[in-house]
Parts: C-alpha cells; sequence; structure tokens
C-alpha cells in the first residue's frame, strides 16, 4: 500500500493553478498534502487534511473521485490522474491513530446537534474546536448516520466511524446522547430550556420514495434505505428486481449480491445508469444485471411487470422475482417540524434554510440532506463549514 502511494505522490506535478483542489467540492489542499507527505512530513499533512475536512477519511474511501479532484487531475487528460484517494486514505487512516488533542478552553456556551450524519458531525467538531460544549442527539443507537446505516460494510468499514466516536468525539468532550430523537420526548423548546445557545437539524432524509404502483405494499417488497440499514434481517430468496440505478441501488444490489442473492436485476427508467461509472463498473463485475428504458407499472406475488418509458401501451412485460426492492431516493421525515413552532419546511419536507444554514428561527440552524435533499457527503461537509461559522457568529452575538 504505502509504496503504491508513494509511486501515486510521485507522480503529482503540484501544479500552481491545481485543478484537483478546484474539482473537491471541499477545495482540499492536495497538491501541499502530498507535498508534505513526499518531504516525510507525515503527521503534518494529516493534521492538514482533518483541520479541512474532518471526514477526510470516509471521504478518501466513498467520494466520487472520478468526477471531484482525480477527474480534474491535468495527467488525466492524456492518461491516468494521480490517484488521490489512495493518498488520502493513507495519511488519514495513519496519522488518525496519533490525534490526541483533547478539547479547546470551553467559552461557557452549549450547542446542541440533531443527527450524527455527514453534517451533524462536522459542525459538533468544529464547534468543539472552538470551545462549545457540544452534544449530539442521535435517535439511533450509534453515530454516522447514512454513513452508518446507508453506505455497505465494504465501502465503508464500521470501523472507521468508531475510530471517528473515539479520536473526535471522546476526546473533544463532545456529549452523544443515542436512542434520542428530538420531536418526541424531547423537543427544541427543551434544548432552548436548559441553555443550548444555537441548535443544529441534520437529520437526513430516511423516508423512502414510493413508486405509487399497485403491489408496493405485498409482503417480498422492501426500500433500499430499509435494507442498507441492516441486510442481514432481509430474506430475499436468490431472483431480486432492485428498481432504480442511482450509487444508493448499487449500493443495495452488490450487497445483496454479497448476501447470498444468485440473479440480481437492476431496472433504469434511462437508456443509462445515474450512479459514478466505478460503482456501475463494479457492479457488472460482481454479476449485476442491467435493463434500461423500463417503467414499473405493477407489483405481482410473481415480480414486477415493466413497460416501455417510451411508449407503455401494449408494452407490459413480467420479469419474476422472488424479492423487489425500491431505491429512488428517500425525502425527510418531518416530525421535527411538526413539534417545532415556527420551523419553515417546503412542499417536500425539507428544512427551508440559506446558505448558511439560517432557518426560519434564528437560533436554529440546518444544513446537509434535510436541507438540500440527497447529496454527496463531501457536499454535506463543505456546506457545514460554512454553517459552523454562522453558528458560531449567532452565539457570540447573543452572549
Amino acid at each position: 500500500m504505502a509504496a503504491h502511494v508513494l509511486d501515486e505522490a510521485n507522480r503529482c506535478l503540484n501544479c500552481k493553478n491545481p485543478q484537483c483542489q478546484k474539482g473537491c467540492p471541499i477545495h482540499t489542499p492536495i497538491p501541499s498534502v502530498i507535498q508534505l507527505m513526499l518531504e516525510g512530513r507525515l503527521d503534518e499533512a494529516g493534521w492538514k487534511l482533518f483541520e479541512n475536512n474532518p471526514l477526510t477519511t470516509v471521504c478518501s474511501l466513498i467520494c466520487d473521485h472520478e468526477k471531484q479532484c482525480e477527474g480534474h487531475c491535468i495527467l488525466g487528460k492524456k492518461g491516468a490522474p494521480v490517484h488521490f484517494s489512495a493518498i488520502e486514505n493513507y495519511i488519514s487512516s495513519t496519522y488518525s491513530s496519533k490525534m490526541v488533542k483533547g478539547p479547546a478552553s470551553p467559552n461557557g456556551m452549549r450547542a446542541a446537534i440533531i443527527g450524527s450524519g455527514p453534517a451533524g458531525l462536522t459542525i459538533a467538531v468544529l464547534l468543539a474546536r472552538k470551545g462549545y460544549q457540544v452534544t449530539i442527539f442521535e435517535s439511533k443507537d450509534k453515530i454516522g448516520g447514512v454513513l452508518r446505516y446507508g453506505i455497505p460494510e465494504f465501502r465503508l468499514p464500521k470501523s472507521i466511524l468508531d475510530d471517528f466516536e473515539y479520536r473526535h468525539l471522546r476526546l473533544k468532550d463532545i456529549k452523544v446522547r443515542p436512542n434520542t430523537a428530538v420531536g418526541g420526548a424531547i423537543s427544541i423548546e427543551d434544548l432552548l430550556r436548559d441553555g443550548y445557545k444555537s441548535i443544529f437539524i441534520g437529520t437526513g432524509v430516511w423516508r423512502p420514495n414510493t413508486l405509487h404502483i399497485k403491489g408496493e405494499t405485498l409482503g417480498h417488497v422492501h426500500y433500499g434505505i430499509h435494507y442498507l440499514n441492516n441486510p442481514d434481517s432481509f430474506h430475499l430468496g436468490e431472483r431480486v428486481i432492485v428498481i432504480g440505478a442511482g450509487n444508493a441501488a448499487m449500493d443495495v444490489a452488490r450487497t445483496a449480491m454479497r448476501k447470498g442473492v444468485r440473479y440480481l436485476q437492476c431496472f433504469s427508467r434511462d437508456a443509462s445508469v445515474a450512479a459514478s461509472k466505478s460503482e456501475f463498473d463494479y457492479a457488472v463485475l460482481e454479476g449485476v444485471e442491467f435493463v434500461y428504458g423500463k417503467i414499473p407499472v405493477e407489483i405481482t406475488d410473481e415480480g414486477v411487470i415493466f413497460a416501455d418509458a417510451g411508449e407503455t401501451e401494449g408494452t407490459e412485460k413480467l420479469y419474476p422475482a422472488d424479492s423487489v426492492i425500491v431505491s429512488i431516493s428517500q425525502g425527510p421525515r418531518n416530525q421535527l417540524v411538526r413539534t417545532t413552532r415556527g420551523l419553515d419546511a417546503d412542499a417536500c419536507g425539507l428544512l427551508v434554510a440559506d446558505d448558511s444554514g439560517h432557518t426560519s428561527r434564528p437560533e436554529i440552524f440546518a444544513s446537509g440532506d434535510v436541507v438540500n435533499g440527497a447529496r454527496t457527503v463531501v457536499e454535506a461537509v463543505a456546506h457545514s463549514k460554512k454553517v459552523a461559522e454562522a453558528m458560531d457568529l449567532y452565539m457570540k452575538e447573543t452572549m
């Protein structure tokens, strides 16, 4: 691994106008990180990565590098780009075990984080660095949100999130309250009563979008976000149909193949897939069959009836399946909005917030998927850095 990483690092041209950095949504200082490593200053390179992106180890594994940093590398125009993903993963995973810095000097103010997905974790760490007493409220039993419950182990090992909890949260004295859904027994008003100066909402999008077709409630039909939450609790049989062709659908398909499914078809209504090329290529390599230009019109006990996307009349055909998994993105749950006075949401249930995360209530901020809909992890981190600055400014102004 190290030899490969050094080979890749030595290929870097150290461009004065680095396109790779421009292609990264969070503007990772790629050339300077690579040069620090080549100079033997590995710890400094690791510090620079984590200072810019608390989720750098996660992003090194699951970012769409072919469209972002590596996709913009100048060497990729005529050959292979520098594979910064491998370099980033090596540096960040090596350095993470050396992170021992404790909490910053307390400034006497509390901040609440609702949801421990990418946005919530980023803001928790950034505010803790500034001395805020941070508490994370997580509705599930462990931190990570979509990172833990929506991305398969083979793409993102859970051990990385466990390490994050220790290196970033416990060392910085960030408190975590698991199995605590704000909007139920605890309300936003309760948090404000108990002295939290500002509240961040990053609850993600956990309500699956549905097809609204006949047969969708049958016992062998499941939703992708539910399946990825705990694949071992599902018994799919040998023949499975996945409806959807985005990256989440690829995760579903590849996980199902690893769990014993023998024949899996993935259906796209378009002439291509929405997933990244690498995820699609892996799915094909692992035995997933793709069917294009089809729209589901009915689910039966025997399988799914599809019709041609262009002309449905007279093109219906039954495709047999033991189980069906619908994976066509997700939307937000609206419990928090229903139970919080003056918190505005749009027609889709997404929280209304400006670019700095200000919601319709001045003390409440939001970012991530619950504002923008399902996006990438690195986009959530990048936006959350702006929101953390806005929260810091708000709390200091209201001291």
